[in-house]
């Protein structure tokens, strides 16, 4: 019997309802940082609350929630900060391969001629499959 299998498996646990622990960590780390705005400044003056609870709250949400391109927020962010902070100047180093060169001989042939490695061909193949079709199609 054939079974079919599945190909692409990349799936992370639910652990809390819904949310997978990372997923959960962004939320639950943007309520608190709410719930410490709220005693700290919501008693006093609520729309300064009000407006620094929705930028927390939609960053945690952008970070827990948000892909572009398959590829959540947070990896995102790290590959630009990797790439922005990082070392722009490359140094190739050879992986230990041991190159050698040497002089080619000329081979010489009766007529004197020195023999080339390569040989020409008149026309491609690709050419000649494209004058086929150009005259099959008329």
């Amino acid at each position: 019997m054939r079974f079919t299998l599945p190909q692409f498996i990349e799936h992370e646990a639910k652990i809390v309802g819904p949310l997978t622990f990372k997923q959960f960590i962004f939320v639950g780390v943007a309520g608190a940082i709410c719930f410490i705005f709220y005693f700290s400044i919501g008693k006093t003056n609520f729309s300064i609350f009000l407006m620094l609870s929705i930028i927390v709250l939609g960053v945690g949400a952008g970070l827990a929630f948000l892909k572009v391109g398959g590829r959540e927020l947070p990896t995102i962010l790290a590959n630009f900060f990797r790439f922005s902070l990082g070392s722009r100047f490359f140094i190739w180093k050879r992986g230990g391969a041991i190159v050698t060169f040497s002089k080619e001989m000329e081979i010489k042939k009766e007529g004197g001629k020195k023999e080339t490695p390569l040989k020409n061909v008149g026309t491609s193949q690709l050419k000649k499959m494209g004058a086929k079709l150009e005259i099959e199609t008329k």
